[in-house]
């Protein structure tokens, strides 16, 4: 099964959950990819803003070719409050549950959410990432910080995206005249990178195909399509099942 580093608690106020993602940044780090990724997986999750229940899942294919290798969605229940800004406190366990029932350890993790185009540059990708240690990249429909020039219209033009002077991601199009998605990197992928990777998952729609398989996955298992993969123990490097630990700064 996958592993994964519990580096913090999560029962945190959210102006705890705000200072802890102040450190969090110091330790993500965006550099070229180490090597060519052969898997791939894409997360994605939903949920009602004053609803405790998440649904989260996670689809892994193999690389050229976007086949399915395996889907896993949990259905769990969150604390965390939704507020905007620290979403990944209220999501990234639920995806860590995930996580921890994979097979297969894919090359690389897709999320529809944002990477560094955060505003304290730590979205769920950044924070995902420093936890599983792999490359992740954030891949969204919506912009949550910055300000971009409209790329080209050709499939494969982009343009920075910038918040505050710093470049966090790109307007990236994906499909000839149809609305760009913004990239922004999460952790051990740089931005040309996570902009190469988008354009290889094309699946023939705006949405890679990674992430849009595991949006797809969550809606059914909201509506009751699709059930939770079954129950497994969680591993995780810090210790034995479930082990928690903190940051030593």
């Amino acid at each position: 099964m996958a592993r994964f580093e519990q580096l913090h608690e999560w029962s945190l106020a959210p102006r705890e959950a705000v200072e802890l993602q102040k450190r969090l940044r110091e330790r993500v780090r965006v550099v070229p990819l180490r090597k060519k990724a052969e898997t791939i997986a894409g997360a994605d999750i939903s949920f009602n803003k004053f609803d405790p229940v998440v649904y989260a899942g996670i689809v892994v294919l193999r690389l050229p070719s976007l086949e399915v290798i395996e889907e896993v969605g949990v259905v769990s229940e969150t604390r965390f409050p939704y507020v905007p800004g620290l979403l990944s406190f209220r999501e990234t366990p639920s995806v860590l549950e995930a996580w921890a029932k994979l097979k297969t350890e894919p090359d690389a993790v897709m999320f529809d959410g944002q990477g560094l185009a955060h505003p304290r540059r730590v979205g769920i990708a950044s924070h995902v990432g420093l936890l599983i240690n792999r490359p992740t990249l954030g891949c969204a429909k919506s912009v949550l910080v910055g300000k971009f020039e409209e790329p080209g219209e050709e499939r494969g033009a982009w343009t920075p995206l910038v918040d505050k002077g710093e470049t966090v991601g790109a307007a990236l199009r994906t499909k000839t005249r149809v609305q760009p998605i913004y990239v922004s990197p999460g952790h051990l992928i740089d931005l040309e990178g996570a902009i190469a990777l988008t354009l290889q998952c094309d699946g023939g729609y705006r949405q890679p195909e990674p992430t849009r398989r595991a949006h797809l996955l969550v809606n059914a298992l909201r509506r009751g399509e699709r059930q939770p993969t079954s129950e497994s123990s969680v591993q995780t490097d810090g210790g034995g099942e479930g082990a928690q630990g903190s940051f030593n700064f």
